[in-house]
């Protein structure tokens, strides 16, 4: 037991002595009696090794002494040495202190100065990072990076230096009150670059091919608007680059993009149907052309008939291409009855003309009344929409609740338009009905009386 003692204690300081053991492996046991033998020769080769280790360790025994006095000497040495480090940085750090002061002295008000013109140029770069001048004059931020540097540093500026800061703000402030030509890269909206003349408005507005470009801040590069505004904007546009002197009328965006950043937002008339969604499409697309088709048939047919109605008043022989000539025909079949079965006659002439002449004016009249229902049913809708929006994502833009408000009135503007327009043309529509009618109806009142005092003579 002692020896086993001995031996994990040589292995836990020597860290298992300078060789290393490897295992080899084995044959495979082809019976348990080989397995035994093969366990047994295992076990001595361990107790061989563990006694080759045992002897080492007692070999290197005064050798451990000699390397644990070495390693006490040379810590005793790196104390020294750290406690002669320690005193050096302490001195070193009240050199540096007293310098700082000396340069402090010394500075005296070149410290206000440096103070000032590092947030000058802080000012200024984040100016010139915005502005589009930078689109014609690059590079300029490099400068004063390297000025907010020396000046961050205490390290002096020179003169030059100095005044090419004044140089830089005074020319921001020169070309902004100017319309300069120059040519520059543009980049297209699906990615392309090519060098085009660029027309700057001061600091407000870069123009292009008569289209507005943008000076995109982050890149530090220009681009052609993805959406360009109204034509009567990119006409002052066209207009001012073809301009050589004089003045031309230019819609100037002040705002420097904002305010032209909300026009191209603003949606076309095709996409204000599209926003209507399928409810929308009905509307515009199917009851708009339906009531249109029936206006104009119906308005056709009554115009060439109270066109023939007129002429048959005209005419003294009764002919069957018109209502009215239908209702003569009907009396000059009845010439002999007593008045009271010619007015029944004519009466029941009139009713077999009256559905063909008031034929699609119902139809007309519902598509007037269903438009507008069916653009409420549209909003309704799109609110209920929107309301389950607001239920998932909450309320904290209000831009969401009022884009899905906004979307959800464009069905019952929708409706409103097919429905007035439809409900206006119905009107002349059924007043042309109601005068042929009226007309047929004037006529056979005059036969009736006719009829009535020929025979009121003939008793």
């Amino acid at each position: 037991m002692r020896k086993l003692v001995n031996v994990i204690i040589a292995v836990a300081v020597m860290g298992f002595g300078s060789g290393t053991v490897f295992a080899q492996s084995a044959p495979e046991a082809k019976s348990l009696d080989a397995l035994l033998e093969q366990v047994k020769q295992g076990a001595y080769r361990e107790s061989q090794e563990n006694k080759r280790r045992e002897r080492e360790f007692l070999q290197q025994k005064s050798k451990q002494k000699a390397l644990l006095a070495s390693a006490r000497n040379t810590q005793k040495q790196e104390e020294r040495r750290s406690d002669r480090l320690e005193a050096e940085f302490k001195a070193n750090d009240e050199k540096i202190a007293k310098l700082a002061e000396d340069l402090s002295h010394e500075l005296g008000a070149l410290k206000e100065l440096f103070g000032v013109l590092q947030q000058v140029s802080g000012d200024t770069k984040a100016v010139f990072h915005d502005s589009i001048i930078s689109a014609q004059f690059p590079g300029r931020e490099v400068y004063l990076d390297e000025l907010i540097a020396k000046a961050s540093s205490s390290e002096l500026p020179t003169i030059e230096e100095i005044a090419r800061l004044w140089y830089e703000v005074q020319r921001e402030m020169t070309e902004s009150g100017k319309v300069v030509k120059f040519m520059t890269d543009v980049q297209y909206p699906n990615g392309e670059i090519t060098q085009r003349e660029v027309v700057r408005v001061g600091t407000f507005n870069l123009i292009s091919d008569g289209k507005y470009l943008e000076w995109r801040t982050k890149y530090q590069n220009i681009s052609e608007l993805p959406r360009q505004p109204k034509p009567r904007f990119l006409e002052t546009a066209a207009g001012l680059q073809n301009a050589t002197s004089g003045y031309e009328a230019f819609a100037l965006d002040v705002s420097r993009g904002a305010i032209l950043g909300l026009l191209i937002q603003d949606p076309s008339l095709l996409e204000r149907i599209d926003q209507g969604g399928i409810i929308g499409y009905i509307i515009i697309y199917g009851l708009g052309p339906l009531s249109l088709l029936l206006i104009l048939a119906s308005g056709a047919k009554l115009f060439v008939t109270r066109a023939k109605v007129k002429a048959q008043i005209r005419s003294d022989v009764a002919s069957d291409n018109n209502p009215l000539g239908r209702v003569l025909m009907v009396y000059d079949n009845n010439r002999d009855v007593d008045v009271e079965t010619l007015e029944l006659k004519l009466d029941e002439a009139i009713l077999k003309e009256t559905p063909s002449l008031e034929r699609f004016l119902t139809m007309i009249k519902v598509i007037a009344a269903i438009a507008p229902l069916m653009g409420l049913l549209g909003t309704v809708t799109g609110m209920i929409n929107t309301f389950q929006s607001m239920t998932l994502f909450g309320t904290g833009d209000p831009k969401l609740m009022a884009g899905g408000i906004s979307q959800a009135l464009v069905t019952t503007v929708l409706g409103i338009v097919v429905a007035l327009p439809t409900l206006f043309l119905h009107s002349i529509v059924a007043g042309f009905s109601k005068d042929i009618v009226h007309t047929l109806e004037e006529q056979s009142a005059g036969i009736i009386a006719v009829h009535a005092e020929q025979g009121h003579k003939g008793a």
